[in-house]
């Protein structure tokens, strides 16, 4: 191989190398440019995430506020719903007070407290049987019907003339002694 071959290799193998050297600069060149272009995407995905993240936050507290909310809602409404229980046992008191009443008021209806200063001229079987009122009609059903008059004597419903119920039929029944009122 002649000087002229060897220097021509030489440079040919300069070439190659400075071509190879160029290459690689170019490359990593390329390759820092995608990664600063990939961080910035990076970055405006992370503040993507972010701000969804402070919706989710977000939405989560007023689910929270919603939940506290229903909770108090709930809290007055099983307030109110006492409030009306009270009310309506108030009311059931109050009608069974004056139905107690009304019973001690009738001389048809014999209450315990009627019973227990009678009990000596009622029969054996009525005086124990432990109900609270009774109607004294269906105590003493061959006694006849009587209703008092204002001069204190008696009067038999049979000599009273009856008034009729429903068009031209007479009424014949006692009303009470279809449906005694019992607590």
């Amino acid at each position: 191989m002649d000087s002229g071959q060897l220097i021509g290799i030489i440079i040919g193998v300069v070439v190659v190398l400075a071509i190879i050297v160029v290459a690689v600069m170019l490359s990593r060149k390329r390759k820092v440019e995608a990664n600063r272009n990939k961080a910035v995407e990076m970055r405006e995905q992370a503040r993507t995430e972010e701000i969804g993240a402070r919706e989710r936050e977000a939405q989560a507290a007023r689910a929270e506020a919603d939940a506290k909310q229903a909770e108090v809602e709930a809290e007055r409404l099983r307030e109110e719903a006492r409030e009306r229980q009270q009310e309506a046992e108030q009311v059931r008191a109050s009608t069974q007070e004056q139905l107690r009443k009304a019973d001690e008021l009738d001389p048809d209806v014999v209450t315990t407290e009627r019973e227990a200063q009678s009990r000596d001229q009622l029969p054996a079987e009525a005086a124990g049987n432990g109900e609270l009122r009774r109607d004294r009609s269906a105590r003493n059903p061959s006694v006849p019907d009587q209703t008092p008059n204002p001069d204190g004597s008696q009067t038999t419903n049979s000599q009273i003339p009856q008034q009729p119920v429903r068009g031209d039929v007479p009424r014949t029944d006692n009303p009470h002694t279809d449906n005694p009122r019992n607590l």
